[in-house]
C-alpha cells in the first residue's frame, strides 16, 4: 500500500474521520454542478515535500482539524498558446517592427513606425535609420518612388522625428550588408514617408555608451530609455519578472496584493509616513516589506503566496539601494528551510534559463554564516575569486608588535589577506589603502610586501621573531610578488576592513570574475547588539524562528541564539533573504521583548499578528528577492538605477518631475499639519 494511503488510514482509525474523497472526484463533482473548472495540476498530483510528511511520518496531509481536514485545491494554470510575438503588430499603425525584418521578408509591403535615428543624404538618395524598441531598419527614400512632398519631408528630418514609413522590403547588395545589424541583410525602399511628430534637438545623443552625467539622463529619462542599452535593461527586467511569475504559478502559488497604506512598525529602517485626513493626528506608513501581511495570509490558509511587491525605506542610498524598490515576495506554509531553498532554486533555474544564463550549477552550495564571516569577512561573499581571510591571532599573540599583541590578548582578532601580484606596489600606493581600512572602522592598516626580486618590505617586520615570521609566511602561503594586508580589532571590524580591501584589490588587480556564482548563506545569528541604540536588534527581522536548541537562551544569552535563516547570494550581493517564521505567539512576544518593546508596545504595534498566531498559525517561512538588484547583476550594471524606469537620485529626488516638492497650505491644513 502506498505510504500516502497508510497515512490516511491512520488518521481515519485514530480520529474516526471518514476517508477524504479523491481530489479528481471532487473536481468531477464540481464540474457536474458547474462549480469547478479545470483539471488536477501536476503540482497537486506530485508528492510535495512538506513539513508534516517528514515530521509525523505519515502521508504528507497538512491542514487544520475541525469537522473535516481542510486543504486548498490548486487549479490548473491557464495555458496560452500565443505569445507577445503574435500580437505585436496588431492594434497599431505598423505591420512590422524595426527589428523584425529579415531576408525571408524580401518583397513584402510593410509599414514601419519609429524615430529617425540617423539620416544620410547620398547624392539624391536619403537613408534613414528608423528605430523602435525592437531595433532599427535602414529605410531608403528615392525621389522616383515617393511623392515630392514626402521626399521634401525626408530631406528636412531632424533627430528623433517620429515617422511612419510604408514601403517594400528588398535585399541589400552584398557589399552593403551590415553584419552588426540584425536587419543588416535588408532595407526598406519607401513609397510613403509620414512625419507623425517633430522634435526639438535632444539634450544628449540617443546612443549607447554616452558620457552624459547621470543627473541629466534622469532629468530626461524618457529620452534615456530610448537608448537601446536602456531599453534592453527594461526588457530583461520584464523577462525575469514573467519567468518568475510562470515558475511560481506552476508551483501552486497565488499572486495576492497586500496594502500599501499600513501601520508603522519597527523593521530596521525609517518609515515613509502618510497623514490620514479622516483621522487627524494619525499616520499610515508605506510598507518596508509585506512581512506581516504575508504571514497572516499563511494563517488564513493560503499556503503558497507571492507578490511582485513595491516596498519603501527611508534610508541612506547607494548604488544598490533606492527609497522605493521592488521585491519578489514569497511565503509558504508547512515548510522547513530546505523546502523554501529547494523551491527557490527551481524558480531561479527557470528564470536564469529564460535570460540565457546557463553557467550556474544546481543544487547550490550552502555556506554557514560563520564560515562566510571567517573566510570572506561578510555574509554575502563573492566566491568567484579567492583572496580568503586568514586568522593569524595565535601566531602574533606574543609578538613584539604591540598593536597585534594587545588586540590578540584582549579578545580581538588579527587577520590578513594575501594579494597575489601586488608585492611590487610602491609604499605610497600601499599606504593609500589605509583610507579604505579607516572608512570601515580601523585605526590604521599594517602591510608586508614580498617583491618579485625577493625583498621583504614592511615597517612591522622588525617586531617579529624568526619563528613568528616563518609561521606567518607559511599560513599566508607567501610567494615572491605577494602583498599581505592586515586588520587587528574586534572581529566585526577586522572582517569589515578586510572584506572591503579584498573587493577593492580584486578590482585593482583586474582579477577575472566571469559568469555568475550563486550560493546560500545559512544559519545567521538571531540577534546582534546595536552599539548606537545600546540594545539588541534582530539580525534578519524579529519574526524569525529561533533554533529549537536555543529557545531557552532568548532572554539569558541573546547573542548565543541561532535562527532558521537563509540568504541567496549572487556575485557578492544579497539578492534574496528569508527565514522560517515564528508561528507561536509566546515565542513572538519573547523576541519582541528582547529587541526592546514593552508588552504595551507589542500589543499596539503587533497585536494583529499576535492574535493571528494564537488562532492556529501553521509552520511557515518564505523569502524575498530583490528584483532590482537581481536584474542589475544579470545586466552587468553597477547601479540599480540603470534597471529601474524612473529611479531617484542619491538624495532621494527625481530630477524629471521635481519630486519631492512643496505643497500648499490648504493641503497641509486638510491633513492637520503645518510646517515649523
Amino acid at each position: 500500500m502506498p505510504r500516502c494511503s497508510r497515512g490516511l488510514d491512520a488518521i481515519k482509525a485514530k480520529r474516526n474521520i471518514r476517508k477524504a474523497p479523491d481530489v479528481g472526484e471532487l473536481l468531477a463533482k464540481g464540474k457536474r454542478r458547474g462549480v469547478v473548472k479545470g483539471t488536477v495540476p501536476t503540482t497537486l498530483a506530485r508528492r510535495r515535500r512538506c513539513w508534516l510528511r517528514r515530521t509525523c511520518g505519515m502521508a504528507g496531509v497538512c491542514g487544520w482539524f475541525g469537522v473535516r481536514l481542510r486543504a486548498r485545491v490548486f487549479m490548473e494554470p491557464r495555458r496560452y498558446e500565443t505569445t507577445m510575438e503574435d500580437f505585436r503588430n496588431e492594434y497599431c499603425m505598423h505591420t512590422a517592427t524595426c527589428g523584425q525584418l529579415r531576408a525571408t521578408d524580401v518583397n513584402q509591403e510593410v509599414a514601419l513606425c519609429g524615430w529617425a535615428w540617423h539620416t544620410r543624404d547620398h547624392g539624391g538618395l536619403i537613408f534613414i535609420d528608423l528605430r523602435d524598441r525592437d531595433g532599427y531598419t535602414q529605410v531608403v527614400v528615392d525621389p522616383d518612388c515617393v511623392s515630392e512632398e514626402d521626399f521634401h519631408a525626408a530631406e528636412h528630418l531632424g533627430r528623433e522625428y517620429v515617422l511612419k514609413v510604408s514601403g517594400r522590403v528588398r535585399e541589400r547588395a552584398p557589399e552593403a550588408i551590415n553584419p552588426n545589424m540584425i536587419t543588416g541583410e535588408i532595407e526598406v525602399l519607401a513609397n510613403a514617408v509620414q512625419v507623425l511628430n517633430t522634435s526639438v534637438t535632444p539634450p544628449f545623443s540617443i546612443e549607447d555608451g554616452i558620457e552624459t552625467d547621470e543627473i541629466t539622463r534622469m532629468k530626461w529619462r524618457y529620452l534615456d530609455i530610448r537608448r537601446p542599452e536602456m531599453l534592453a535593461n527594461l526588457k530583461l527586467r520584464h523577462t525575469v519578472t514573467q519567468a518568475m511569475r510562470r515558475a511560481l504559478d506552476e508551483r501552486g502559488f497565488l499572486e495576492i496584493e497586500t496594502p500599501i497604506l499600513a501601520n508603522s512598525t519597527p523593521e530596521g529602517a525609517r518609515d515613509y509616513i502618510v497623514p490620514s485626513r479622516p483621522n487627524p493626528g494619525k499616520f499610515y506608513a508605506l510598507p518596508q516589506s509585506p512581512q506581516q501581511f504575508k504571514q497572516m495570509l499563511m494563517c488564513a490558509g493560503v499556503e503558497r503566496y507571492y507578490q511582485i511587491a513595491r516596498c519603501f525605506r527611508d534610508e541612506d542610498l547607494r548604488a544598490d539601494r533606492q527609497p522605493e524598490f521592488t521585491q519578489v515576495d514569497i511565503e509558504m506554509s508547512f515548510v522547513e528551510g530546505d523546502d523554501v531553498c529547494d523551491m527557490m532554486e527551481g524558480v531561479m533555474a527557470e528564470t536564469l534559463k529564460a535570460v540565457g544564463v546557463t553557467d550556474v550549477a544546481f543544487p547550490l552550495q550552502k555556506m554557514q554564516y560563520a564560515d562566510a564571516m571567517r573566510l570572506y569577512g561578510c555574509d554575502r561573499p563573492d566566491v568567484r575569486f579567492g583572496m580568503l581571510l586568514h586568522d593569524i591571532t595565535d601566531i602574533v599573540k606574543d609578538t613584539g608588535f604591540k598593536v597585534f599583541a594587545s588586540v590578540a590578548q584582549s579578545g580581538g582578532v588579527v587577520k590578513a589577506i594575501n594579494v597575489k601580484g601586488a608585492g611590487d606596489w610602491s609604499r605610497g600606493e600601499v599606504e593609500k589603502l589605509a583610507s579604505i581600512a579607516e572608512a570601515n572602522g580601523a585605526k590604521g592598516m599594517a602591510w608586508v610586501a614580498f617583491t618579485t626580486d625577493g625583498q621583504e618590505k614592511s615597517p612591522i617586520k622588525k617586531f617579529f621573531t624568526d619563528e613568528e615570521w616563518a609561521a606567518l609566511k607559511a599560513e599566508m602561503e607567501v610567494e615572491p610578488g605577494d602583498l599581505l594586508l592586515f586588520a587587528a580589532d574586534k572581529p566585526e571590524i577586522a572582517n569589515a576592513v578586510l572584506s572591503a580591501l579584498r573587493l577593492h584589490m580584486a578590482d585593482a588587480m583586474n582579477i577575472p570574475r566571469e559568469g555568475h556564482a550563486l550560493l546560500w548563506v545559512v544559519n545567521f545569528p538571531m540577534f546582534r547588539y546595536d552599539e548606537d541604540e545600546k540594545k539588541y536588534a534582530a539580525e534578519h527581522h524579529p519574526f524569525t524562528h529561533v533554533l529549537k536548541e536555543d529557545l531557552d537562551k532568548i532572554e539569558s544569552d541573546p547573542l548565543a541564539c541561532g535562527s532558521y535563516s537563509y540568504d541567496l547570494v549572487m556575485d557578492g550581493f544579497e539578492v534574496g533573504g528569508g527565514t522560517i517564521r515564528i508561528h507561536n505567539a509566546e515565542e513572538q512576544r519573547r523576541i519582541l521583548r528582547v529587541v526592546g518593546l514593552t508588552d504595551e508596545e507589542i500589543d499596539e504595534k503587533f497585536g494583529h499578528l499576535i492574535r493571528a498566531l494564537e488562532l492556529g498559525a501553521p509552520p511557515h517561512g518564505g523569502i524575498a528577492l530583490g528584483l532590482d538588484r537581481l536584474v542589475m547583476l544579470l545586466a552587468r550594471k553597477d547601479s540599480i538605477r540603470d534597471v529601474i524606469a524612473f529611479p531617484k537620485t542619491s538624495s532621494a529626488s527625481d530630477p524629471m518631475t521635481g519630486a519631492p516638492s512643496a505643497v500648499t497650505g490648504r493641503q497641509l491644513k486638510d491633513v492637520s499639519l503645518r510646517i515649523l
